[in-house]
């Protein structure tokens, strides 16, 4: 899209969205400027603490949301009360599964957060009404398909090295902004968490990120506030 052809598109979008991180994503990238415009009218701003529960497993929900800044954990409740992270959501991942009102997943957020929220019953109109939308959505799905499958790999083949180095490289290049090169973050699961996520002991986990720190893959400040020097060099290693 050339500049003035953005310009006249950013001119009738709402002044909320034109610098949200998720104007572009799956759901509002898909709307015409009339449809954000009944979006922004009925939708919300929220922010969550780390900690909170956005969604519960087997609840009914009226609202989906977007991300707008933070992690959102995704778990799965087993019938004896044992709970397992399944996924990760970051900005501007949406949050919710169209036309299925009980959640099977429990969504919670992981770091501080803020998300945007708005009315499951407009949205699955505005999908019925778009087919650009529908296919977004499609595509989505796909994507976490994949993801979860390439996941299964993570889990059944690879080290533990290469599994703690795997979650490393997905939090570096999702949770926030990075250079070309390199990038900082705060971890956004404990120790305990990422040894539930990865099927390791906590001390496994320990061993793993002190043999990353030492050999130079990663920088540990405050005991989670991570600096990856060079992206490449982890992902070989998650590979």
């Amino acid at each position: 899209m050339d500049v003035a052809s953005s310009e006249i598109f950013e001119t009738g979008t709402p002044v909320a969205c034109r610098s949200c991180q998720a104007r572009h994503g799956v759901v509002c990238g898909a709307l015409s400027n009339a449809q954000l415009k009944e979006l922004n009218r009925h939708s919300l701003r929220r922010k969550i603490e780390a900690g909170s529960e956005i969604i519960a497993q087997g609840s009914e929900s009226s609202f989906y949301s977007n991300i707008m800044r933070g992690v959102v954990k995704l778990c799965k409740m087993m019938p004896d009360g044992r709970q397992q992270i399944v996924g990760l959501q970051f900005a501007p991942d949406f949050v919710g599964r169209p036309f299925v009102r009980e959640s099977t997943l429990s969504a919670e957020a992981a770091t501080d957060a803020e998300i945007c929220v708005f009315p499951r019953n407009l949205l699955d109109r505005m999908i019925a009404e778009t087919p650009e939308l529908q296919r977004r959505l499609h595509d989505q799905a796909l994507n976490e398909l994949d993801a979860a499958r390439e996941w299964m790999l993570t889990l059944g083949r690879r080290t533990a090295e290469e599994k703690v180095a795997s979650l490393l490289h997905l939090i570096a290049t999702h949770a926030e902004p990075q250079t070309a090169i390199s990038t900082a973050f705060d971890l956004p699961l404990s120790r305990a968490e990422i040894a539930d996520f990865l099927g390791l002991t906590i001390e496994t986990v320990s061993r793993q990120m002190t043999r990353l720190r030492e050999r130079g893959v990663i920088l540990i400040e405050n005991s989670r506030h991570i600096v990856v020097p060079d992206l490449d060099e982890l992902e070989r290693i998650s590979a």
